[in-house]
């Protein structure tokens, strides 16, 4: 069997225990070696062999997964926060398909959760943002043209963007064109839940000057929007006035 595991957003415990005990059982590990924290390999058990993705190509990766499985072996293949967010393996899965080789997915904690958990924050307030856009700026890899970073910014709710820490004059400029005014709350979270995570409040204005200020190049996520103010209204589901499916109002 391969295991697609998500390795959580960095602390070593913030993975699940279902991940634990399949790094612990492993034959094989195949993990993304320029994001995952190689303290979760130190349970590994003995004759556990390793490779780091951020050196192979997909055919080379799927080489070692396929054959290994074949032989009988329990593969893991770690993927930084969840897999489902920029992971990479759906590619990895239609492989295994053809190959009409068994696998599962063990979700992990994205890092876009231990961000929110840096910032202390609740990324759905309500009358402040009920949507939450994860998402990337263009680089040498594309986005489709109507997911542009001003389109997204259009639409005025929380936003969470990856893989773009090192293109913050022109994500800047880019939020202001789709609507945020230039003093919007913004915040950027180097490394979130790991030893060395750092967390800077900031604006949209003012996020390439932040990021130069506290030398954040890279590994961050930039987070926008009202929910990083002080506005909001409280929740109807507690409100006292508000009946719901458990609860008559007392108001």
């Amino acid at each position: 069997m391969i295991y697609f595991v998500g390795a959580g957003s960095g602390a070593p415990d913030l993975i699940t225990i279902r991940g634990a005990k399949l790094i612990q059982q492993a034959d094989v590990i195949v993990y993304a070696g320029s994001l995952v924290n190689p303290a979760l390999l130190e349970d590994k058990k003995d004759g556990c062999m390793v490779y780091n993705s951020a050196k192979m190509t997909l055919e080379q990766v799927m080489d070692v997964m396929v054959l290994a499985s074949k032989a009988g072996k329990l593969v893991v293949r770690l993927h930084t926060g969840d897999p489902c967010v920029y992971g990479a393996h759906r590619e990895q899965m239609d492989v295994l398909d053809r190959e009409g080789l068994a696998y599962e997915v063990v979700p992990g904690v994205s890092s876009f959760c231990g961000a929110a958990a840096a910032l202390k924050a609740e990324y759905t307030l309500p009358d402040v943002s009920q949507t939450v856009i994860l998402t990337r700026m263009e680089g040498r890899t594309p986005v489709p043209p109507k997911e542009k970073i001003e389109l997204l910014a259009a639409h005025g709710a929380t936003m969470v963007i990856f893989l773009s820490a090192g293109q913050l004059e022109l994500l800047s400029q880019r939020l202001i064109e789709g609507g945020y005014a230039s003093d919007t709350p913004a915040a950027i979270v180097y490394k979130a839940t790991w030893p060395d995570e750092k967390v800077i409040r900031t604006t949209v204005g003012g996020l390439a000057q932040a990021a130069k200020t506290y030398q954040v190049t890279k590994t961050a996520l930039i987070t926008v929007g009202g929910f990083l103010g002080n506005e909001y209204q409280r929740s109807k589901l507690y409100d006292p006035s508000f009946t719901t499916e458990f609860r008559e109002a007392s108001q």
